[in-house]
């Protein structure tokens, strides 16, 4: 097996969507980063608007299968509010 077939990540080159725990491990990072003190605001705030921009274009795409939009909604919302509680 090559390390690139060991990689839980889809290749740059490929159609795959990051799997959702990917994403659910990020709010939850810059979360507890944000609850601690560990991250400036304004980072928090760039990592939260990609998290938020990839998600939105992931719930729009009208070829993904409905189980996995719920799915993606769900943590899109979860982003949103992380990012309001930042923007407080």
């Amino acid at each position: 097996m090559t390390p690139e077939e060991n990689t839980p990540y889809p290749s740059p080159e490929s159609n795959e969507r990051p799997a959702p725990e990917h994403f659910d491990a990020a709010i939850g990072h810059v979360d507890t980063l944000w609850s601690s003190g560990h991250i400036a605001a304004s980072a928090a705030r760039g990592i939260l608007y990609s998290i938020v921009e990839t998600l939105g274009a992931f719930v729009g795409d009208p070829d993904l299968p409905e189980h996995a939009r719920a799915g993606y909604q769900g943590l899109l919302e979860s982003a949103r509010e992380l990012r309001a509680k930042v923007d407080e």
